[in-house]
């Protein structure tokens, strides 16, 4: 009997090395995909946001603005969530600007949701659009995001930031180009100009 538990755990324990050692081959090839597929990411610039025609105050805009840029970095569909006026995303070649557009607002009141839960629901519409540099709408939703039961007024821009977040995701954008190296790098360049020199 001992003799046949340790001819089975000497067999087991030479499959486990075996499994192990051919297993991590495998492993690299993915991790290229991966890395060949979030280097096709876009970039995105989230602009602010314009309220229209609609009065709304500036503290649902910036709650608007602020929970889109953390909905947005939180789905990884971009490589890299810029804020408005961000000097870093002047040097990104494939970057696509969010615009937002207030297009209808409906004040809720958070004790008439208290109360009751049939009334005093907070409303948000918004037009989204991504851009690119030059203009060109990329892609263009209209989202809605509201808050109907518990919680207060401004949890409709964070439900709002996570269905426009949740659109973006979803959405099939186009491959992001990505600019070819150039031919000549500098330290080449200096290389080439110092042997002619001699």
């Amino acid at each position: 009997m001992k003799t046949n538990r340790g001819i089975f755990s000497v067999i087991s324990l030479a499959a486990i090395v075996i499994i192990g050692i051919s297993w991590p081959h495998q492993l690299p090839a993915k991790t290229a995909a991966t890395k060949a597929d979030s280097a096709a990411q876009w970039s995105v610039q989230v602009d602010k946001v314009d309220s229209g025609d609609v009065n709304l105050a500036s503290s649902f805009q910036i709650a608007i603005y602020e929970n889109l840029l953390d909905q947005l970095g939180k789905t990884k569909t971009f490589k890299h969530v810029y804020r408005s006026g961000d000097s870093n995303a002047s040097n990104i070649a494939d970057l696509l600007i969010l615009k937002t557009t207030v297009e209808k607002y409906t004040a809720g009141s958070e004790t008439r949701r208290a109360v009751t839960t049939v009334s005093g629901a907070t409303k948000l519409k918004v037009r989204t659009q991504l851009c690119t540099r030059d203009g060109r709408v990329v892609l263009e939703r209209v989202v809605n995001g509201n808050v109907r039961f518990f919680g207060s007024n401004l949890r409709a821009t964070h439900n709002l930031a996570r269905n426009v977040a949740k659109a973006m995701k979803e959405a099939s954008l186009p491959e992001a180009v990505t600019p070819a190296p150039a031919q000549t790098s500098a330290a080449s360049s200096i290389a080439k100009l110092e042997s002619s020199l001699r």
